[in-house]
């Protein structure tokens, strides 16, 4: 397991009980690089949403433990916030509360001449997912699968 990995699960660690505490959700938790900068992020939510009073009181309470355990050895800038809606699905818990509704799925390679697909979350296992659009089943197996979301129709 590499730095960056377990950074983010001593993190989540330290995190999920500050949320739990506060009645929301750890929806995930991740250390990435962006423009030069370290980013350690964590995702929060709840049914009615998050707001921004809630990531204020995940993130102060969440720096502290963070100062309290000083386990990251690079300069970072800490942000909590809302997954957003266009979250994509990682985790047991997103695909079983996403059964039923309509996905988007980006494939890394082309899959039938296309790497874009939508249909509604019918199965999916630790190794597969299934779709259902216009009355044809597609699976796909995880490990082609670049991103799966929620799909968001304007």
């Amino acid at each position: 397991m590499g730095r960056r990995e377990q950074y983010e699960q001593r993190a989540e660690a330290l995190l999920a009980p500050i949320v739990e505490a506060q009645g929301f959700e750890l929806v995930d938790v991740e250390f990435v690089k962006e423009a030069g900068c370290w980013y350690l992020r964590g995702y929060i939510d709840k049914p009615e949403g998050i707001t921004v009073n809630d990531c204020e009181a995940v993130s102060r309470l969440f720096s502290d433990k963070l100062d309290e355990n000083d386990f990251i050895e690079e300069s970072y800038i800490m942000e909590i916030s809302s997954p957003g809606l266009d979250r994509p699905l990682k985790k047991e818990k997103d695909f079983a509360r996403s059964v039923g509704k309509d996905v988007e799925i980006r494939t890394y390679r082309p899959i039938e001449k296309q790497k874009e697909f939508y249909g509604t979350l019918v199965a999916y296992d630790n190794d597969s997912v299934t779709i259902e659009d216009e009355g044809e089943t597609k699976v796909f197996e995880k490990k082609d699968i670049a991103l799966i979301r929620l799909a968001i129709y304007f």
